[in-house]
């Protein structure tokens, strides 16, 4: 067995996995492995599939989706469980954590809990990434831009239309903040009928000059077409916009971060192979290796120290990057989400 400490913790090596518990490892067995599919899995692909196969012989079958959990369910209720670990967001988590779909975590078997990030461990998961949600301009229109989300909401200060996510979710977050609520505090706020009241008051300021986004690739489209002055937006769709020659800049205040999570099917065969697969994902040095091929942040803070140095300064979870920094609070949405959103339809409609 081999051992070392990383950033203060105590890692195991691959070849120790056994002793923590998950048992002998099956004979070159397939492992059957569901995520997002596009940039996102094929950093994934090269990351960790293709060095764990390299490693231990055996194959990761990859398949894709875009998220249901009704996918996940159907595959449960019938009793054939064909998948042994799945890429889910955190509000599948949330529900099939509450439905009981997803087999417990034994985070003995993990790792401690206080080397991930807030936000990224569960009794039913383990983090994978972090992402964000940002401001972004284009520096080639705009060579002064914002630089605080305040300005998001200075029209006369950034004249020009404004790109948002049409959720309430994140907006009503941003809404605050850039109205002097801490990011430690948005959550009591909101969480009264003032706090909603104030957060829609603040967006009734821009609401004329708001240009709607749904799907992520919109936003950077809106930033290369000039409809927009500037947008909010998933950090790495920025980032692949300037791998194809943009100036995009990211506003890194008040970034709102976000995580997916590794689970285990309820019923999967091979739970033990699972298992070992996750401890592997998770190691220090495979989560940076990750961010070579997409800029999510590593959810251990052990990584950290494995992330190159030209990739770090593009990661949400960089230090210089979380100032102001505030983890979407998704079992906030869970609970209030429904009301909330009907609120948010009504106010856009008006």
């Amino acid at each position: 067995m081999k051992i070392k400490w990383v950033g203060g913790a105590l890692a195991l090596s691959f070849t120790a996995l056994t002793a923590l518990g998950a048992g002998p490892v099956a004979a070159q067995e397939d492992l059957a492995i569901m995520s997002f599919g596009g940039a996102y899995q094929q950093a994934w692909r090269k990351g960790v599939f293709e060095p764990y196969t390299a490693e231990t012989g055996i194959k990761v079958v990859e398949q894709e989706y875009g998220g249901e959990i009704a996918k996940i369910k159907a595959m449960i209720e019938s009793g054939n469980v064909t998948l042994n670990a799945v890429d889910v967001d955190a509000p599948t988590l949330l529900q099939g954590c509450d439905e009981g779909i997803f087999e417990k975590i034994n985070w003995d078997e993990i790792g401690p809990q206080d080397d991930w990030i807030e936000g990224t461990t569960s009794k039913c998961g383990v983090g994978t990434i972090v992402y964000a949600t940002i401001l972004a301009y284009d520096g080639a229109a705009l060579k002064d831009g914002p630089q605080t989300i305040q300005d998001l909401f200075d029209i006369q200060k950034f004249p020009g239309k404004r790109g948002l996510w049409k959720n309430p979710a994140t907006n009503l977050e941003f809404a605050l903040m850039a109205d002097g609520v801490a990011p430690d505090q948005v959550y009591n706020v909101l969480g009264t009928p003032a706090g909603v009241d104030r957060a829609f008051a603040k967006l009734d300021t821009i609401k004329p000059h708001i240009v709607w986004w749904e799907a992520g690739a919109q936003a950077p489209q809106l930033l290369a077409s000039g409809e927009v002055a500037m947008t909010t937006a998933w950090n790495g769709r920025i980032d692949n916009a300037n791998k194809e020659g943009k100036d995009f800049r990211i506003v890194w205040d008040s970034e709102i971060l976000d995580s997916n999570f590794w689970v285990i099917p309820k019923g999967a065969k091979n739970q033990a192979g699972a298992l070992r697969f996750i401890q592997y994902a998770i190691e220090p040095q495979n989560l940076a290796r990750v961010t070579e091929y997409i800029p999510y942040g590593p959810v251990r803070k052990s990584a950290a120290r494995f992330v190159q140095r030209d990739v770090a300064p593009r990661l949400p979870t960089n230090p210089r990057n979380m100032t102001g920094a505030l983890t979407l609070d998704n079992g906030f949405w869970a609970d209030h989400g429904d009301e909330i959103r009907r609120r948010f339809t009504t106010w856009i409609a008006q």
